[in-house]
């Protein structure tokens, strides 16, 4: 009989890991390539070409899990992170911005294999389950969220040149994430599940539940981004020292995943559709308190709600996308998803250097709102469309 509760926790000391990943690559990425862009308008490409690795290697991270199951899919995820970070320490001993850039694309590809860990954790669970499952996977971000910031602040200097030492401390984290994935037991799927093609993709997005699911997934990672990748750069044009920037980037990831722990049973409890709507109306609150102040706490309070905000938007997302789909349809269904939703992220993150260098930090977070009423908007309406539905 499959432990699914075993798989659970070896997937969220996996998020763990990928987001220590993630977040060191946030606090120095955006600064050393700040240092190494002739160009200072590029200064965020590496973030940019993170996320590019990421979008490009969704659909064939899904669709190879398809086929040779979950476990060998992450081992190979966590040998391209491995191989990320080599080529971006090696791109930083060069002082070569365009091989760091390369060492970001390879990493990227971690991220595509480390998106489905929330996906992989329902695999084997029940239905009743899958919400708390997803929340739980993802709560290990707060780990992450702990060990990339401190991992950026000691390691910064540690070697010749700066930062050196933290692309060489993400080789170990990746090769412990090869090491837990090899532990998993998450079943494959049958023969005929993976030769079945399934529905159309074009008739699974045209349910409403899909719209709404992958909007609120997108625009919610979309701004999370956008705010987030800028946000070291604003604090550093402000005169804050980088242990502040670390500071902000261990709150915000906490806010990202802390809530995790109960946002499942929030999801049975009040259902869905509130959830989005209090993750959008907490992210327009966090662009509120961005625009009103740029002292040391109104970065914690925006960057804090940002975070929780995004934790509402994307398990609630992740949680209804699962409803969508049969389980031969799942690897394009997850994979789609996650294609719009790096791909939102490509973009957010190259914007945000421009921005935040050409237009400055205020216009940079009112660009955030169309995607946030967005979300409302489309949530509103299918919540409406739905009671309605019941009603008759």
């Amino acid at each position: 009989m499959i432990d699914y509760k075993r798989n659970v926790a070896l997937l969220s000391a996996a998020q763990a890991l990928l987001l220590t990943n993630g977040v060191t690559l946030v606090a120095i990425n955006g600064l050393l390539g700040m240092q190494l862009a002739a160009d200072k308008h590029f200064a965020t490409l590496p973030l940019t070409t993170y996320v590019v690795g990421g979008a490009i290697a969704t659909l064939p991270a899904a669709f190879f899990m398809k086929r040779f199951g979950r476990r060998a899919g992450f081992m190979l995820g966590g040998g391209m992170g491995l191989l990320g970070a080599l080529v971006s320490a090696l791109g930083v001993a060069l002082g070569s911005f365009w091989l760091l850039c390369l060492g970001t694309l390879f990493a990227g590809t971690y991220n595509a294999f480390g998106q489905q860990y929330r996906f992989a954790a329902t695999d084997a669970c029940p239905p009743s389950w899958k919400s708390k499952a997803i929340s739980l996977t993802l709560a290990g971000g707060i780990l992450g969220g702990v060990l990339g910031p401190e991992t950026s602040k000691l390691t910064r200097t540690l070697l010749e040149p700066n930062y050196l030492a933290s692309y060489l401390a993400l080789i170990a984290f990746a090769a412990l994430s090869i090491a837990i994935a090899s532990r998993l037991d998450i079943p494959p799927l049958t023969v005929s599940e993976q030769k079945a093609q399934g529905r159309p993709l074009r008739e699974i997005a045209r349910q409403p539940a899909f719209i709404v699911a992958v909007v609120a997934a997108a625009a919610g990672y979309g701004v999370m981004n956008l705010l987030m990748t800028a946000t070291p750069l604003a604090m550093d044009y402000c005169g804050l020292p980088f242990s502040d920037t670390a500071f902000i980037l261990q709150w915000h990831v906490i806010g990202m995943f802390a809530p995790s722990f109960f946002t499942g049973d929030l999801i049975k409890r009040f259902g869905i559709e509130k959830i989005l709507l209090t993750g959008a109306v907490l992210m327009a609150t966090c662009v509120a308190i961005a625009l009103s102040g740029v002292t040391l706490m109104h970065f914690w309070w925006a960057l804090v709600l940002l975070g929780i905000g995004w934790n509402f938007l994307f398990i609630g997302g992740t949680s209804l996308l699962t409803n969508t789909h049969r389980p031969e349809e799942k690897a394009k269904v997850q994979g789609t998803n996650d294609f719009i939703v790096l791909g939102v992220q490509g973009v957010t993150s190259l914007s945000s250097g421009a921005l935040i260098s050409g237009a400055g930090w205020y216009s940079l977070n009112t660009f955030a709102l169309p995607a946030i009423a967005l979300t409302g908007l489309t949530t509103l309406i299918w919540w409406l469309s739905r009671s309605q539905s019941k009603a008759s």
